[in-house]
Protein backbone atom coordinates (compact mmCIF):
# COMPACT_ATOMS: atom_id res chain seq x y z
CA UNK A 1 0.00 0.00 0.00
CA UNK A 2 1.60 3.62 -0.86
CA UNK A 3 0.78 6.30 0.74
CA UNK A 4 1.25 10.56 0.27
CA UNK A 5 2.43 12.55 2.64
CA UNK A 6 0.63 16.11 3.16
CA UNK A 7 2.56 18.69 5.54
CA UNK A 8 0.76 22.11 5.87
CA UNK A 9 -0.78 21.61 2.45
CA UNK A 10 -4.52 23.03 2.27
CA UNK A 11 -4.73 20.90 -0.22
CA UNK A 12 -4.66 18.28 1.79
CA UNK A 13 -7.64 15.70 2.70
CA UNK A 14 -9.40 15.64 6.01
CA UNK A 15 -7.71 12.90 8.20
CA UNK A 16 -10.62 9.97 9.19
CA UNK A 17 -8.31 8.45 11.67
CA UNK A 18 -4.97 8.47 14.23
CA UNK A 19 -3.01 5.70 14.81
CA UNK A 20 -0.35 5.63 17.73
CA UNK A 21 3.31 4.73 15.76
CA UNK A 22 6.83 5.25 16.76
CA UNK A 23 10.11 6.27 14.63
CA UNK A 24 13.47 5.67 16.44
CA UNK A 25 16.73 7.67 16.56
CA UNK A 26 19.21 5.17 16.81
CA UNK A 27 22.65 6.65 16.71
CA UNK A 28 25.55 3.66 16.85
CA UNK A 29 29.15 4.18 18.78
CA UNK A 30 30.34 6.43 15.93
CA UNK A 31 27.62 8.74 15.72
CA UNK A 32 26.00 7.72 12.51
CA UNK A 33 22.12 7.57 12.02
CA UNK A 34 20.22 4.37 11.34
CA UNK A 35 17.85 5.16 8.37
CA UNK A 36 15.82 3.37 6.04
CA UNK A 37 14.35 4.04 2.33
CA UNK A 38 11.36 3.60 2.84
CA UNK A 39 8.69 1.13 0.11
CA UNK A 40 5.56 3.26 0.95
CA UNK A 41 6.56 6.84 -0.05
CA UNK A 42 10.20 6.61 -1.21
CA UNK A 43 11.77 8.70 0.94
CA UNK A 44 14.30 7.70 3.54
CA UNK A 45 12.82 7.76 7.51
CA UNK A 46 13.68 6.72 10.97
CA UNK A 47 12.66 3.06 11.16
CA UNK A 48 9.37 2.88 12.80
CA UNK A 49 5.60 2.30 12.84
CA UNK A 50 2.35 0.89 14.64
CA UNK A 51 1.75 0.25 18.07
CA UNK A 52 -0.20 -2.99 18.79
CA UNK A 53 -2.20 -3.90 21.28
CA UNK A 54 -0.97 -5.73 23.92
CA UNK A 55 2.67 -4.27 23.59
CA UNK A 56 4.18 -1.56 25.74
CA UNK A 57 4.89 1.85 23.65
CA UNK A 58 8.93 1.64 23.87
CA UNK A 59 8.78 -2.17 22.83
CA UNK A 60 6.77 -0.84 19.86
CA UNK A 61 9.99 1.00 18.89
CA UNK A 62 12.74 -2.11 19.85
CA UNK A 63 9.92 -4.59 17.37
CA UNK A 64 9.50 -1.60 14.46
CA UNK A 65 13.21 -1.28 14.27
CA UNK A 66 13.97 -5.06 13.96
CA UNK A 67 11.64 -5.81 11.25
CA UNK A 68 12.41 -2.76 9.35
CA UNK A 69 16.62 -3.00 9.33
CA UNK A 70 17.61 -6.26 11.29
CA UNK A 71 18.78 -3.76 14.14
CA UNK A 72 18.49 -5.03 17.46
CA UNK A 73 18.15 -1.77 19.94
CA UNK A 74 18.07 -0.74 23.46
CA UNK A 75 15.76 2.34 24.00
CA UNK A 76 17.21 5.70 26.24
CA UNK A 77 14.50 8.12 26.25
CA UNK A 78 12.06 9.91 24.39
CA UNK A 79 12.87 12.70 21.23
CA UNK A 80 9.53 14.04 20.90
CA UNK A 81 6.12 14.16 20.36
CA UNK A 82 4.66 14.71 16.96
CA UNK A 83 1.05 15.01 16.60
CA UNK A 84 0.68 17.85 14.06
CA UNK A 85 -2.65 17.88 12.80
CA UNK A 86 -1.72 19.59 9.68
CA UNK A 87 0.08 16.30 8.53
CA UNK A 88 -1.67 13.77 7.32
CA UNK A 89 -0.74 10.10 5.71
CA UNK A 90 -2.81 9.43 3.10
CA UNK A 91 -2.85 5.83 1.78
CA UNK A 92 -4.47 4.11 -1.23
CA UNK A 93 -6.98 2.39 0.79
CA UNK A 94 -8.81 5.75 1.25
CA UNK A 95 -7.33 5.67 5.26
CA UNK A 96 -5.88 9.38 5.98
CA UNK A 97 -4.23 9.25 9.33
CA UNK A 98 -3.57 12.29 11.01
CA UNK A 99 0.55 11.85 12.47
CA UNK A 100 0.32 10.68 15.92
CA UNK A 101 4.24 9.63 16.55
CA UNK A 102 6.40 9.55 19.65
CA UNK A 103 10.02 9.53 18.60
CA UNK A 104 12.52 7.58 20.85
CA UNK A 105 16.12 7.92 20.90
CA UNK A 106 17.82 4.24 21.03
CA UNK A 107 21.36 2.24 20.40
CA UNK A 108 21.79 -0.90 18.86
CA UNK A 109 22.81 -3.84 20.83
CA UNK A 110 23.36 -6.51 18.27
CA UNK A 111 22.68 -7.71 14.50
CA UNK A 112 22.74 -6.94 11.04
CA UNK A 113 21.57 -4.26 8.39
CA UNK A 114 18.73 -6.07 6.38
CA UNK A 115 15.49 -4.84 4.33
CA UNK A 116 12.02 -5.84 4.90
CA UNK A 117 8.96 -5.08 3.10
CA UNK A 118 9.24 -1.34 4.23
CA UNK A 119 12.46 -0.81 3.43
CA UNK A 120 14.23 -1.09 0.42
CA UNK A 121 17.56 -0.07 1.76
CA UNK A 122 19.20 0.48 5.57
CA UNK A 123 22.32 2.47 6.10
CA UNK A 124 24.33 4.01 9.11
CA UNK A 125 24.48 7.87 7.65
CA UNK A 126 26.83 10.45 9.19
CA UNK A 127 24.55 13.27 9.98
CA UNK A 128 26.68 15.65 7.92
CA UNK A 129 25.29 13.51 4.98
CA UNK A 130 21.69 13.92 5.98
CA UNK A 131 21.28 17.32 3.78
CA UNK A 132 21.84 14.60 0.04
CA UNK A 133 18.71 12.01 1.08
CA UNK A 134 14.98 12.53 0.41
CA UNK A 135 13.99 13.46 3.85
CA UNK A 136 10.01 14.68 4.43
CA UNK A 137 10.00 18.02 6.55
CA UNK A 138 8.31 16.20 9.40
CA UNK A 139 11.10 13.47 9.84
CA UNK A 140 14.09 16.21 9.26
CA UNK A 141 12.32 17.87 12.49
CA UNK A 142 12.70 14.56 14.42
CA UNK A 143 16.08 13.79 13.41
CA UNK A 144 17.10 17.40 14.14
CA UNK A 145 15.45 16.86 17.60
CA UNK A 146 17.32 13.85 17.81
CA UNK A 147 20.90 15.02 17.02
CA UNK A 148 20.44 18.66 19.17
CA UNK A 149 22.46 17.62 22.44
CA UNK A 150 21.09 21.02 23.75
CA UNK A 151 17.99 19.77 24.43
CA UNK A 152 16.89 19.09 27.76
CA UNK A 153 13.34 17.87 26.91
CA UNK A 154 11.38 16.11 24.96
CA UNK A 155 9.73 18.08 21.41
CA UNK A 156 6.20 18.16 22.16
CA UNK A 157 4.28 19.58 18.93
Amino acid sequence: MSRVDYFRDPNAPAANSVVPSVTAAVLDAAGRLLVIHKTDNDLWALPGGGHDIGERIADTAVREVDEETGIKVEVDGIVGLYTDPEHVLAYTNGEVRQQFSICFRAHPVGGDLRTSSESKEVRWVDPADLAELNIHPSMRLRIQHALDESRNEPYIG
